[in-house]
This record gives C-alpha cells, sequence and structure tokens, in this order.
C-alpha cells in the first residue's frame, strides 16, 4: 500500500481517548486493487488460491507531539475504480463509532438481547421499535454536542421542555424561551441519574435512556395537570 501514489489529503476529527484531547487530523489517502493469498496452514480443499480485494489506507503523517498516529487500513470487495470511491469507503469506515454507539444503545439501554419473544416475528416488530428510540437517543446526544446553544424545541416538542423546565425546578412558571439544547440534555440525563456536577463530563446514552422513560412520565401527568 505504500507504494500506491497518493491520491488525496483529507482531515478528520479525532475524538478524545486515552488523555489525549479532541483534535483534527491530516491523513494521506492510498488505495489500489490488491492480492491476497491463501494461508499456507490452511486446507486448500474448496479454497481459491488468492483472493483479491480493494485496499483504502489512511495515515497520519505528521501527529502533533504526544499523540498516536492514525492510521486505518480497510480491506472491501466494492470495487474501488476513481478517488472518489475510495473517499466514500472511507466515509462509511468513519460512520463505525456512531454505529458501535447505537447498538450499546439497543442493548444497555433498551436490552434488546434480554427479550424473550419466543418467536422471530415478534423480535423484529420489538426491534423496529426500539431502534427509533435508540436513534433518538443517540441524536439527542450528537445533537447537543454539535449544537449546545440551539433551542431545545430543535429536539423536544412544547409539551416535553415545559414539563422537563417544571420538574427540574420545580416550579410552575415557564421561561419566554425554550432552554438551549445541551442545557436540556443535560436536565434529561439528570433524570436518568446523572449527578450533573461542575466537573463531570457529558452525559452518556445509559443515563439518557433513563431521562428519557422519566421524561414521557413527567409529561404524561404535566399535560394532564397543567391549565
Amino acid at each position: 500500500m505504500a507504494a500506491a501514489p497518493l491520491a488525496a489529503t483529507v482531515q478528520i476529527q479525532v475524538g478524545a481517548r486515552a488523555g489525549q484531547p479532541t483534535r483534527k487530523a491530516q491523513l494521506e489517502v492510498r488505495w489500489r486493487e490488491v492480492t491476497l493469498q491463501r494461508p499456507s496452514k490452511r486446507p486448500a480443499k474448496d479454497q481459491p488460491p488468492t483472493c483479491t480485494v480493494w485496499g483504502v489506507w489512511a495515515n497520519e503523517p505528521n501527529p502533533p507531539p504526544g499523540a498516536s498516529a492514525v492510521e486505518w487500513l480497510l480491506l472491501t470487495t466494492v470495487p474501488i475504480h476513481t478517488t472518489a470511491d475510495a473517499l466514500e469507503r472511507l466515509d462509511w469506515y468513519a460512520a463505525r463509532w456512531g454505529i458501535e454507539v447505537w447498538h450499546k444503545i439497543l442493548k444497555s439501554g433498551c436490552r434488546i438481547e434480554s427479550r424473550q419473544l419466543a418467536t422471530a416475528d415478534r423480535l423484529k416488530r420489538c426491534l423496529a421499535l426500539h431502534s427509533v428510540i435508540a436513534w433518538r437517543i443517540l441524536y439527542a446526544t450528537m445533537l447537543a454536542r454539535a449544537l449546545p446553544d440551539a433551542s431545545c424545541a430543535l429536539l423536544l416538542d412544547e409539551a416535553e421542555w415545559q414539563a422537563l423546565y417544571c420538574r427540574i425546578h420545580r416550579v410552575a412558571t415557564l421561561p419566554a424561551q425554550p432552554p438551549p439544547l445541551a442545557t436540556a440534555v443535560r436536565w434529561i440525563a439528570q433524570l436518568g441519574g446523572y449527578l450533573n456536577r461542575k466537573g463531570d463530563g457529558l452525559p452518556g446514552v445509559t443515563v439518557l435512556w433513563k431521562g428519557f422513560q422519566h421524561l414521557v412520565e413527567i409529561t404524561d401527568m404535566y399535560q394532564i395537570m397543567r391549565p
């Protein structure tokens, strides 16, 4: 892959990890068709001697001091004929973290693996419903980080943010405008057990899952009791 010509340079956002802050990384992208040899210790029966795939290699040649360089080597059976194709495969891989978080919500929050529904059809219907719930929690998490000062009306309907405000502040008087999105998401997380202390980081998906459950009940009661 190192012998392939430089095809493009792209910039990606690297999340915080192992004590390293969030940063931007410049990656050099190379791609080419590659041939994999069958492992010598594998039996030859029903296996071809070689396998042709396409490789995309994206590496960071000049990482900041003290930071680990980003390096991705992707192998795919989806044909790559242009640099645009290679960059598309790179975008697919970059979406992996969001997909993993969404699956974590399904497993840890929705507890989809513990549903004893007996039949596949019942599980499919349950999965369809909980997939939407997991998406909303992921959407709330990501939107609050991307647009913290936007109105929470982007995420919550009128009754939801009003009920949330009254519950958190234990008052019946509402503000003139909906609160900021990041603030509202922290309040939802508080309903799920988030302490919201000064040194606490951003709320995670588990407390948001629990918080959204309580928000449904609070909103129902608010709609019943409000004038």
